[in-house]
């Protein structure tokens, strides 16, 4: 090597002992040449223990779980063996006492007139490091842990409010059904008698025929109704049948040019309870959304459902409309969304909704029927 001036050496070594950094240098043996103090204290050496040792075979003899790490595949030697400089993080350096830590360490291959001569290497013991990423991640794995847990409690006391809303639904359609309606079948039937019995009194004939075109407009509105807090169809016909007649209604009732395709794969039995529940409110948000907001002129329905033993329904429902970006799908008050979301998620499905300005909107649910009919 070049011979360096007396007082530059000093002052190198002064920089090699002031340094808070783990240095040491080694020759093409893998021999220490030079350690400073931080090194030395680190490892529990004293200088004079570690200059002239195998710096491997003293520090770096064995992995973290005691398994032996061969010398050929040490990184420190192979910054100078094949030019290969590294950087490595996830190792443990040993103590004299047998300890280990773990530690972040770099070698780099010196070079002199062309020639490698050695390597020079630097470490640091990591270990406060790794205990602080360790209990961030205990931390972080716990409140993922209670957010889950806060999650699933959330979307069961939702289901479980939807399945108080739906039976409170069918309660009322059942009592607006039986009371109202008799109520009003009955005034019918007594506005007729009426009407027969004034048939000589034309101002009173037309009064009792405008009380009657009142009660029938009446007997449709809670026919409306009743429909809307819980179709008869679903309860009676089940799923399917109650899908392709709310489609039905859509494309009767709106000024879209909208199509409908159904196909149910023989075998498969409508889902009950509250399975089918939600798929038929998702199904109703899906076109009320459109009704609302898209301002289409073309809507496309497909209502799919696969053959056993795993079924699965796909509910798709796509629109030319004036789209949506995707911040407002994802804003926490877009509660249509939630809601449709929320209720796929309980019964293991999801939907999908993909959307931009300009481009339309396409709504998908997937969900599985595996307990169909049960």
């Amino acid at each position: 090597m070049t011979a360096v001036p007396a007082a530059a050496a000093d002052r190198l070594t002064l920089l090699l002992e002031s340094t808070g950094e783990s240095i040491f240098g080694i020759d093409m043996d893998g021999r220490c040449t030079f350690v400073n103090r931080a090194a030395a204290q680190t490892l529990g050496w004293s200088t004079e223990e570690v200059l002239g040792r195998n710096m491997h075979a003293l520090m770096h003899h064995s992995h973290a779980d005691g398994r032996h790490y061969a010398e050929e595949e040490c990184p420190i030697f192979n910054a100078f063996r094949r030019g290969l400089p590294c950087r490595i993080d996830d190792e443990v350096l040993w103590r004299k006492d047998g300890s280990c830590f773990p530690a972040e360490y770099s070698s780099y291959p010196v070079i002199e007139h062309g020639e490698v001569r050695g390597a020079v290497v630097t470490f640091v013991d990591i270990g406060e490091r790794k205990r602080a990423e360790e209990s961030l991640k205990r931390t972080n794995d716990e409140l993922e842990r209670r957010v889950a847990e806060r999650t699933h409690e959330l979307r069961e006391l939702a289901n479980h409010l939807e399945t108080v809303r739906e039976a409170e639904r069918k309660r009322i359609a059942r009592e607006i059904h039986d009371e109202l309606g008799s109520l009003l079948v009955a005034l019918k039937m007594d506005t007729h008698w009426l009407g027969k019995r004034v048939a000589d009194r034309a101002e009173l004939v037309c009064k009792c025929q405008g009380m009657g075109r009142l009660i029938d407009t009446a007997v449709d509105n809670v026919g409306r109704i009743i429909t809307d807090l819980r179709p008869s169809i679903l309860d009676h016909q089940g799923l399917w049948a109650a899908l392709e007649w709310q489609a039905q209604e859509f494309i009767e009732s709106s000024e879209i040019d909208a199509t409908l395709q159904v196909h149910v794969s023989a075998g498969v039995a409508p889902p009950t309870g509250g399975q089918a529940i939600a798929a038929f409110r998702i199904f109703q948000e899906m076109l009320s959304n459109v009704a609302r907001h898209a301002k289409a002129r073309n809507v496309r329905m497909r209502i799919t459902v696969d053959a056993p033993p795993d079924p699965v329904l796909y509910i798709e429902v796509s629109d030319d409309g004036v789209g949506a970006p995707a911040q407002a799908l994802a804003d926490p008050h877009s509660w249509g969304v939630i809601g449709m979301r929320e209720r796929a998620g309980h019964f293991g499905g999801r939907v999908t909704i993909d959307s931009a300005p300009g481009a339309g909107t396409r709504a998908r649910l997937v969900l599985p029927l595996a307990e169909a009919g049960a």
